[in-house]
């Protein structure tokens, strides 16, 4: 149990890093302070990324327990999450369960949207 934490924790670490030098980067390359390139470009880059992680791992069984936790959940975890949500949203449609993929992505913008607003609200009163 701890090593699987530490890989995992590991890939996070690896991958807030990469999340802070691309999404800077990015942003500054855009020259636009009025959209959030940065963070755009990080969660569909995760996406990309776990989408043919995860097609490697079906596909042709390359990636071992220990290597799927370090890359997709610890890398891209720390790199975006948005990259889980994207990939188990296609597990969900690719499974038959489109009912519930809709759910997951109505409700997890909803939801995520509604959070941010009360955790502004509440961080802002006075």
């Amino acid at each position: 149990m701890i090593a699987r934490l530490l890989l995992v924790g590991g890939g996070g670490f690896v991958g807030s890093i990469l999340r802070y030098a691309v999404s800077g980067a990015v942003q500054r390359w855009s020259d636009s302070a009025s959209f959030p390139w940065g963070t755009l470009s990080v969660n569909v880059l995760g996406c990309l990324v776990i989408g043919g992680l995860g097609g490697l791992a079906d596909a042709r069984q390359v990636l071992g327990p220990e290597a799927r936790q370090f890359l997709m959940l610890g890398l891209l975890g720390g790199f975006t999450t948005f990259s889980t949500f994207g990939y188990e949203t296609l597990t969900l449609m690719r499974d038959g369960q489109f009912v519930r993929a809709t759910g997951n992505v109505v409700g997890t913008v909803m939801l995520c949207l509604f959070a941010v607003w009360l955790g502004y609200t509440l961080g802002s009163a006075r």
